[in-house]
């Protein structure tokens, strides 16, 4: 193996050859987040016969130029696969891989450049697909948490500061309170020019419809606990290359390195090994046509087909207090905090479900639908769902936000998705819907007067009234134990 540093249409770029004469397929990725972290990376693909290169993306680290995420991807992508496709060593034949933002540079490849750069391969994990769909979710309520935390991190600089959020909190725990949200960088103290322009991307869908007219086999990775799981899930059910393969596990955006509470030993999956595996089959036309994949089911060892989905089930619901409620920007319930206040006045609709009399498996997605009145002129409705165990520990299930503009005090009747679960239950466990205005610092705080969360400045409480024997919590579940299905076999299939 031949370690080396090239400059590729002047981007630092590291390549790790196999050893022997080639000429080799070769993996490509292109990441902010510093080449050097994908040496051992690109050693293995070596090892496994691939020619593997990772280069830092324009403006980052040791590339030069100015940093403009999700702008300038497909053109110096393009440049690299070209010069791939150029060298002795190449045989032509290329796969695009990457992780978060990586990912989107990887499907941008894949769907935006000349049909003479494009990937044959795209292996896509946790994909950070745009700005807008970073930064929002589908009802376009704004993921502050996540997006302050990666701009601090790697916003407007040629580095990275990876916990550049977490000291400032440690200085001033009210930091993402403080109003306008536009004004984050000065409380941060450094320049983020960006930051403000952010905001005002809401366009979402563009990878996604492109990939409809996709020509290569995908492999789609996600967790059930990541931020970004929706957009992995569409990502593969739109795909419309030979074939595509998902990944879905209980873990988090670090995937394996970040297991989450319902993770299962069974759940520990060698991804290195098994991207070889699917890319060599992905390269030498073998992969079965369609959509196929493997889903863990957390709270079991067992791994389930992809398109397995559960029977739509109403699950009874008994309210606890907050039918009425207030929901009071200055203090917002917490995204962080599963605890419920048990004294003051309700700032939440709580109900329960009674205890499960057997395990439920729950596989597809979930959702609420309810009546509900808010005495403001814009409103946002958070829904979470807690499972309560036999033992008394709460764990979140799921979370769901809408943001309403109905003329303040009518009543509406509307549904909030809760996502894609898939969880099993055991027999004893409660279900504990919480339903509230805010989710606080996940997603900004809706100031209730109508103004733009992120530059508003004067914030109002909202009344709020809950038709609880309105609310309807749907859950899909599996009607008999699903046929098991395991990734070393199913994603290469």
């Amino acid at each position: 193996m031949t370690p080396a540093t090239r400059t590729v249409d002047g981007l630092a770029t590291d390549l790790h050859l196999p050893d022997g004469d080639g000429p080799f397929p070769a993996v490509l990725i292109r990441t902010p987040y510093d080449r050097t972290r994908h040496r051992a990376e690109l050693r293995a693909w070596a090892r496994r016969g691939f020619a593997a290169l990772a280069q830092d993306v324009r403006g980052r680290h040791a590339s030069p130029g100015e940093w403009h995420p999700y702008e300038n991807e497909a053109a110096d992508g393009t440049a690299a696969a070209r010069w791939i496709r150029q060298q002795p060593w190449s045989n032509g034949r290329l796969v695009a891989a990457g992780a978060s933002y990586a990912a989107h540079c990887a499907l941008t490849l894949a769907l935006e450049a000349p049909p003479d750069a494009r990937p044959d391969a795209v292996i896509a994990a946790v994909p950070a697909l745009g700005h807008a769909e970073t930064a929002r979710e589908p009802s376009g309520t704004e993921r502050l948490l996540a997006r302050a935390g990666w701009w601090a991190a790697h916003g407007d600089r040629p580095d990275s500061d990876d916990h550049a959020l977490d000291k400032a909190l440690a200085t001033d725990p009210g930091l993402l309170g403080h109003l306008p949200l536009t004004g984050l960088p000065d409380r941060l103290g450094r320049p983020l020019p960006s930051w403000p322009g952010l905001w005002r991307h809401r366009e979402r869908g563009r990878i996604h419809a492109a990939a409809q007219q996709a020509g290569m086999p995908l492999l789609a990775v996600g967790g059930h606990h990541d931020h970004f799981t929706e957009d992995t899930l569409t990502l593969w059910r739109r795909w419309g290359g030979p074939s595509a393969r998902l990944l879905l596990g209980p873990w988090g955006h670090g995937l394996v390195a970040e297991p989450g509470p319902d993770a299962d030993p069974a759940h520990r999956v060698n991804l290195g090994e098994l991207y070889v595996r699917w890319a060599r089959r992905a390269l030498a036309g073998d992969l079965a046509p369609g959509r196929r994949g493997a889903i863990a089911l957390g709270g079991s060892p067992l791994w389930t087909h992809a398109d397995t989905e559960g029977e739509p089930r109403t699950q009874h619901l008994r309210p606890l207090h907050g039918a009425s409620f207030t929901a009071d920007p200055e203090r917002p319930v917490s995204s962080a905090d599963l605890a419920v206040p048990q004294d003051g006045p309700p700032d939440r609709c709580l109900l329960v479900t009674p205890p499960l009399p057997r395990p439920l498996d729950v596989v597809g997605d979930a959702e609420v639908r309810l009546r509900a009145t808010a005495h403001t002129p814009s409103a946002d409705w958070a829904v979470r769902l807690v499972s309560l165990t036999p033992e008394g520990v709460a764990q979140r299930l799921a979370v769901g936000v809408v943001r309403r503009a109905e003329p303040a005090g009518r009543q509406a009747e509307f549904t909030v998705g809760l996502g894609r679960l898939a969880r099993r239950l055991p027999a004893g466990t409660r279900l504990r819907l919480e339903i509230a205005g805010h989710h606080f610092p996940a997603h900004a705080r809706n100031p209730h007067t109508g103004d733009d969360p992120v530059t508003a400045t004067r914030l109002l409480p909202s009344r709020r009234e809950v038709d609880a024997g309105s609310v309807v919590l749907r859950l899909p579940v599996l009607l008999s134990r699903p046929a098991p299905a395991h990734p070393a076999e199913e994603i290469p299939r």
